[in-house]
Parts: C-alpha cells; structure tokens; sequence
C-alpha cells in the first residue's frame, strides 16, 4: 500500500498525518509532500506529535515532483480553510481523496492559545486518519 499526503508547505498537517499514518501500519508506504515545500518542518508540529507518543522529527519537507512518476494507491490532500488551495496531483492513483484541516500555523494569540490549536489539528488529524485506515485500508486487507 502506497500513500502520499499533500499540502501547500508539507511542515505541517501533512507531516502529521504522515506519521500517524505510519503508525497504525509499519508495513504501510507513506510519503508526504507539498506544493511549496520549505525543506524544513514546523518545530510546533514536532513538539505536539512528540506529546502524542511520535517523532517525525526525522521527517524532510519534500516537493510534490519528487514523487510525480511513481503509482500510488492513495493520494490525500490535507488543506483546509477558504484562504487555502490544496495541491493537484497529476501523478497516477487509484483514489483521490481529501481530508482537511484546518492550518495551526496561522493561528494568532497566546503561546498557550497556538499550542492549544496545534493540539486540537493534532487530535482531528489522528481521529480522521484512523477512521480512514480502519474503513479503507484495513478493511481491505
């Protein structure tokens, strides 16, 4: 099974996603990529996936056309919010599918208030990705 997460930047949501991913499935292929991949993750996505028992601390922020050539079996878009346009994938897949959320990075406020966000992505993330890996993947097997 071969899995490819796409956002805008790839430092977030999507890195995420990626490793909660990977952690339901060791035996799951799972990349994760980004329109305008800064080459670096957010540091605020790291802590909170730390907290949740993760490291993608090993993660690299990667361009889409890295992974333009090759087949994938999913490819899920991540983006959410109306200032927000997800990537397109002209690559060959068997599902398109997309689950958004909404981007922690943007929020403003308080330190406890912005890591109070990330959390809470954090958490819509994993719940979302499991329902997904339990009645698409795992069901298939």
């Amino acid at each position: 099974m071969k899995i490819l997460i796409l956002c805008t930047g790839n430092s977030c949501r999507s890195q995420m996603a990626h490793g909660f991913l990977q952690s339901f499935d060791d035996k799951a292929e799972v990349y994760s990529a980004g329109t305008q991949a800064s080459g670096k993750l957010n540091q605020q996505a790291v802590d909170v996936m730390r907290e949740a028992g993760i490291d993608i601390s090993h993660h690299t922020s990667d361009h889409i056309d890295l992974y333009l050539n090759d087949a994938w079996d999913y490819v899920i878009t991540v983006c959410g919010g109306a200032n927000e346009s997800c990537p397109t994938f002209t690559g060959q897949v068997k599902h398109r599918i997309h689950i958004g959320f909404d981007d922690p990075s943007e929020a403003k406020g308080s330190e406890e208030y912005i890591h109070s966000e990330f959390i809470r992505v954090r958490d819509e993330i994993k719940a979302a990705f499991l329902d997904f890996y339990n009645t698409r993947i795992k069901g298939n097997e």
